[in-house]
C-alpha cells in the first residue's frame, strides 16, 4: 500500500496536501495522455511521491506503471501548485496538489495498464481531448502546451 492510502486509511477524506509528479512526454509534436479508469478522463501519466523517492523517480514510476514506458532523462520543467491544483475523486478523496512536472525521453510502445488507465493515446498540441482532468488542464495551460 501507498504512502497516500496509509493516510487514507487513519485521516479519511479529508483534504490532503500531496506532492507528486507529471510526465510530459511528446514525440513527433504529439503528447502521450492517458485514460484514467476512476473518472474516465484523458491526463498525463502522474501520481503521488511514495516516502524516500525523489520526484524524478515519481514521475518515471508513475510513468512505467500507467504505459510500461521507461523514461529517461527527466527535466524538471516547473512545480504546479494553485487553487486550480485542488480536486476530489469519484470515491470522495480530496487532495490539494504540488506536482513536479518532468519532461521525460521514452522508447517502446505506451500500452495502458488496465488498472489505473484504461487507454494511452498521443494528441496533437493543437486535438488535445476536451475532458482532460482538472489537474492535466492546469499544468499544460502553465506550459502553455494547451
Amino acid at each position: 500500500m501507498g504512502y497516500v492510502l496509509d493516510l487514507r486509511q487513519k485521516l479519511g477524506q479529508q483534504p490532503l496536501i500531496v506532492a507528486g509528479a507529471a510526465a510530459i512526454v511528446q514525440q513527433d509534436q504529439r503528447l502521450l495522455l492517458v485514460e484514467r479508469t476512476d473518472n474516465h478522463l484523458w491526463g498525463l501519466p502522474a501520481g503521488s511521491k511514495e516516502l524516500n523517492e525523489d520526484l524524478a523517480t515519481t514521475a518515471r514510476r508513475e510513468l512505467r506503471e500507467e504505459t510500461g514506458l521507461d523514461g529517461v532523462q527527466p527535466q524538471l520543467l516547473t512545480v504546479v501548485s494553485s487553487a486550480n491544483m485542488q480536486y476530489t475523486y469519484p470515491n470522495g478523496d480530496q487532495i490539494d496538489s504540488v506536482t513536479a512536472v518532468y519532461a521525460l525521453q521514452v522508447t517502446g510502445q505506451a500500452l495502458p495498464d488496465h488498472d489505473e488507465t484504461s487507454a494511452t493515446d498521443w494528441f496533437g498540441l493543437d486535438d488535445l481531448p476536451t475532458k482532460l482532468t482538472p489537474l492535466t488542464r492546469e499544468i499544460l495551460t502553465r506550459l502553455k502546451l494547451n
